[in-house]
């Protein structure tokens, strides 16, 4: 049995994700909209994997070209040629997409059009707000011996033309099109609404620009650069290390090109003669007949809101039915552990926490993590008017959570100045995990309020993503929780814990003992059982304890939204894992771990997946859930996304996804099936207030 039979690549797996993102722009059981939003996203998706993933292998290519993939063998420059094949396919269907949902959004009565689908006076009109509200604010550039190639922005437009003089000689024009200072779509007026994009207005018209020159070939560019820099690796200590991080992100700004996109074809030549300017090889060249970007969709979208049937049924997250928002939050968790299940019921209990305990008189502390935060975050707010109320405020603020870093750097300097002590991280770990914790002091006595939770605390992807937050009086996990900070502001990572699981040191080891307990039971012929929900699986060890499970007959259910490198149903090794992916409205982020079942059941929820970024790279705790009633609602949770057959899809054998559809059962959407549930409850919870009273 050969590795690539039980084991994938991670970036092929990755890829595999993203088609399954671009199936929801294809399926027609989503409302037009959201099918365009799905467009979107797997194009935002590519963008982020070609600037971290291919950029981290084109330096692994450069500087340790041995290396191999430890699950399949796969050298860089074999990962690389692999994922550029699969992209280029994956592109085609994506441009097939596109055109389909724009002839249906034309049906919806809006059009977006270019040169060859308008009339004279459209295009008179296009002409002259050209020459009035674009011409003026563009700056072109010809490229020659006093005026060098320009630094291309990362995924900026630009229109690029290839001129030729009156002697023959050619030289290349280039136009940035997405300045800022102009829309983006631009109306055309008439009997419909409709627009053009402001980069292929600024293509047709380039002529206009470079007059005295006749134009050969011409197409819209759009650069990606590498954004893999190991901030870690460069740091000196004799800096301070917020200004080094604003520094790091000037400098990926500037990082070489790992692709670059054409909208029309152009000769050979010129292609190379382009990448010859922005370093790159010619096989990092795509060619695609949709837009460039397609952030524009969603201003679309604005203009559709009119037409309810075009988009997701709304959904509010609903007040959790385990807790009374006329009473004190900390007294409610001191009675009974309380677990919020994001986006189906509301953060709002959380915030109602941190705002309590920044105006109670004995509350001594509130101590957190924080690695991406909302843009205008009511957690950091409490956190702010809890210093200035006096409390002792240290907030570990994550300043190398990627494309997040230019937020949290100003976060950190809102908080410093409210007086909260502000650190910035480990040395070569990103503090991934989700805690925060709230210390009393009552009659002299010392009691912890701790929350830990699988996402961030963002108030905006708490209404996006499917999340966990267990908020728990239980002093063991309180004390666990403490001593972390005590490391974490010691500059130091726990070496050991009872409870809690907490990476580096004590989660990836743990979770081996727990999947060997299951093991030993197996092969007493008792039952065995492994149910976990994570974003990715790809740490090796892990894997192969999961295979030796497997062998053993331990029954393993899998939940993978994303990366799975292990292929389940393989004879002799995988054949009693299943694997499934959900992919739909909300991006599914929780994870659960559970190990057992009945009454030696242990379940966890945590922030760390199992990628070895996240079980030895990072600090990431993992928390026991003990309440039987919350055990009891998680197993459920567990349970309905297992049998979900409307947006699940099951990893085979022969590492293909096929969507699980309904046989005789009813479809079942497992995140339709919680909204509703979370209606349901609170206005069940309602009525019998009603009664009662």
């Amino acid at each position: 049995m050969t590795n690539e039979m039980i084991f994938m690549n991670r970036e092929l797996s990755w890829l595999k994700f993203n088609e399954r993102v671009l199936e929801e722009a294809e399926s027609e059981k989503n409302p037009l909209c959201e099918r365009l939003t799905f467009a979107s996203i797997y194009q935002s998706n590519l963008d982020e994997f070609f600037m971290v993933r291919v950029g981290s292998l084109i330096d692994q290519m450069i500087v340790s070209k041995n290396v191999k993939d430890n699950k399949t063998g796969m050298t860089a420059k074999e990962q690389i040629q692999a994922i550029l094949a699969r992209v280029a396919k994956l592109n085609r269907r994506k441009d097939t997409v596109y055109e389909n949902l724009m002839d249906e959004v034309a049906q919806a009565g809006i059009r977006l059009v270019d040169f060859r689908k308008i009339g004279k006076k459209e295009g008179k009109y296009l002409e002259q707000y050209f020459d009035a509200e674009i011409a003026p604010l563009i700056s072109p550039i010809v490229v020659g011996k006093r005026q060098p190639f320009p630094f291309l922005k990362n995924k900026g437009i630009y229109a690029v033309v290839v001129l030729e003089k009156k002697n023959g000689k050619e030289k290349l024009g280039i136009i940035p099109c997405n300045s800022g200072v102009f829309p983006r779509l631009v109306q055309v007026p008439g009997e419909e609404e409709t627009y053009m994009l402001a980069e292929e207005l600024i293509l047709h018209f380039i002529s206009k620009v470079f007059k005295g020159y006749f134009v050969k070939a011409k197409s819209l560019i759009r650069v990606t650069r590498n954004a893999d820099i190991d901030a870690d690796a460069l740091y000196d200590e004799d800096l301070d290390y917020r200004d080094f991080m604003e520094g790091i992100i000037k400098k990926r700004k500037r990082l070489l090109p790992v692709r670059v996109e054409f909208s029309r074809e152009l000769d050979g030549d010129i292609v190379d003669k382009i990448c010859e300017y922005l370093d790159l090889d010619d096989k990092y060249v795509f060619r695609g007949s949709s837009p460039l970007d397609l952030s524009f969709v969603f201003q679309i979208q604005d203009s559709l809101r009119n037409h309810p049937e075009l988009f997701y049924e709304k959904r509010v997250p609903q007040k959790s039915t385990q807790i009374d928002s006329k009473r004190s939050i900390l007294e409610q968790i001191k009675e009974k552990d309380k677990l919020l299940s994001y986006p189906y019921e509301s953060i709002r209990p959380f915030l109602d926490m941190l705002s309590e305990a920044a105006n109670d008189d004995e509350v001594v502390s509130i101590k957190m993590t924080l690695y991406r935060v909302a843009k205008q975050s009511k957690v950091v707010e409490a956190l702010i008017d809890a210093a200035e109320n006096g409390k002792d405020v240290l907030v570990l603020v994550e300043l190398k959570a990627r494309f997040d870093e230019e937020n949290n750097i100003e976060w950190s300097r809102r908080l410093e100045e409210a007086g909260c002590t502000v650190i910035y991280g480990l040395d070569g770990y990103k503090v991934h995990s989700k805690l925060c914790l709230i210390t009393k002091k009552t009659n002299g006595k010392i009691e912890y309020y701790t929350q830990i939770g699988t996402g961030n605390y963002n108030e905006k992807t708490a209404r996006l993503y499917t999340d966990l937050s267990l908020m728990t009086y239980d002093q063991e996990i309180g004390e666990e929780a403490a001593a972390i900070f005590q490391a974490l502001f010691m500059g130091e990572t726990v070496q050991v814990s009872k409870k809690l699981l907490v990476a580096p040191n004590c989660l990836q080891n743990r979770l081996l003992d727990m999947i060997e307990e299951e093991i030993r039971h197996a092969k007493r012929g008792e039952e065995a059982y492994i149910g976990v929900k994570i974003n990715s699986l790809t740490d090796k060890k892990l894997m192969d304890k999961l295979i030796e499970a497997s062998q053993a007959g331990v029954e393993i259910e899998l939940i993978v939204r994303g990366i799975c490198c292990l292929i389940p149903g393989v004879e002799g090794y995988t054949e009693n894992i299943r694997v499934i992916s959900i992919v739909g409205r909300f991006l599914e982020h929780s994870r659960i771990y559970i190990f057992g079942k009945e009454e030696r059941q242990k379940i966890y929820i945590a922030s760390a997946d199992w990628m070895t970024r996240n079980t030895i790279h990072r600090v990431e705790v993992a928390t026991p859930v003990e309440d039987p009633d919350l055990k009891l609602r998680l197993n459920e949770m567990f349970i309905t996304m297992l049998s979900d057959n409307v947006q699940a899809r099951e990893l085979n054998s022969n590492g293909k996804y096929k969507r699980l559809q309904p046989g005789e059962e009813a479809p079942l959407n497992s995140q339709e099936f919680f909204y509703e549930s979370a209606y349901e409850d609170l206005e069940s919870q309602e009525k019998n207030k009603t009664i009662l009273q």
